[in-house]
């Protein structure tokens, strides 16, 4: 992950073109989206950078890949995200934005730190299947986020998917609710920089260290997924089925081992990898066992694996 965006702004300025890696960024500030205080800046380069990334080859290349375009992803004011729908949500359900942990609008969290049912406004740009913005989402709460075990956010809306399929023309992306596999074709698809990655997904890490934080069965992009500063918090697309199975999250920028934008891989036995100009996202399989009818959180159900609020977390 990268520093916050106004101390990383600062620098490039300093520095007069500074150029940044692929950790779990952010960027400028869109209109009608909240001041930015997580997250990542957004390098310099991005904005010579092509539309879409190569697709890569690989086992699930063969598979016809679904049309996977923007309609449904959203741009914060310093990360990406998308307008996401469980496997149990109804029309009339509050909707859900997925994003990163490290892009709540109130920091990053601490490593341990949950937040569960936290107010907020925040605002979200929703994108159409061109990148065109149709509206302007705002949430009531964070339903829940973390940077523990996982790097995810989940923002409750004012407004249900079927008002939003009604105002706007626009469905909410599927959540898979299953374990994506190795080699399956993937595209990284960016709401604020208005950019799709293709590539396939390479493994699976078994723990994955950066700075004071682990994340556990992390999934790893092959080369072409070469994210930048502000994909943090983009959906990570199956290309076959069309489903959400991860959440973009961070990369190793300059090969250093375990440091803040540097994750080292750990393996079963603690044995470390580091794998300089790779990037990482969190699956999100697991989201969907911890929600109950009418999208309500409910960490007590049967298989959620999410990390619970301390009591600490449940009295600040």
């Amino acid at each position: 992950m990268r520093r916050p965006l106004v101390g990383a702004l600062t620098t490039l300025l300093l520095a007069g073109a500074g150029v940044a890696g692929a950790g779990t960024a952010t960027a400028a500030t869109p209109q009608g989206d909240s001041p930015a205080s997580p997250a990542k800046a957004a390098p310099a380069r991005a904005q010579a950078a092509s539309a879409q990334a190569v697709s890569a080859t690989g086992p699930a290349a063969a598979a016809k890949p679904k049309a996977v375009d923007f309609a449904g992803t959203v741009a914060l004011s310093n990360c990406s995200g998308s307008l996401i729908r469980l496997p149990g949500s109804g029309d009339n359900d509050p909707a859900l934005v997925l994003s990163n942990g490290h892009c709540l609008e109130t920091g990053m969290p601490g490593a341990g730190e949950v937040i569960t049912d936290q107010p907020s406004s925040r605002t979200f740009s929703l994108l159409n299947s061109t990148a065109g913005k149709v509206a302007t989402l705002r949430a009531t709460k964070v339903s829940y986020a973390t940077m523990t075990d996982t790097d995810i956010s989940l923002y409750e809306l004012n407004t249900t998917y079927a008002r939003i399929k009604q105002q706007y023309g626009i469905n909410a992306l599927s959540l898979s609710a299953d374990h994506p596999t190795a080699g399956t074709a993937i595209k990284v698809v960016s709401g604020y920089w208005k950019r799709i990655y293709s590539c396939n997904a390479d493994g699976f890490v078994h723990e994955l260290r950066e700075g004071d934080w682990t994340w556990k069965d992390s999934l790893r992009y092959t080369p072409s997924c070469n994210t930048i500063g502000g994909t943090s918090g983009s959906p990570v697309v199956d290309a076959n089925t069309g489903k959400v199975v991860a959440v973009n999250n961070t990369g190793n920028e300059s090969g250093e081992r375990c440091t803040m934008n540097n994750p080292c891989e750990v393996d079963e036995n603690g044995q470390v990898t580091v794998r300089k100009g790779i990037n990482y996202a969190q699956q999100t399989y697991g989201i969907a066992k911890c929600f109950a009818v009418g999208n309500k959180l409910d960490l007590d159900l049967p298989g959620c694996e999410l990390p619970r609020p301390t009591e600490e977390d449940v009295l600040s």
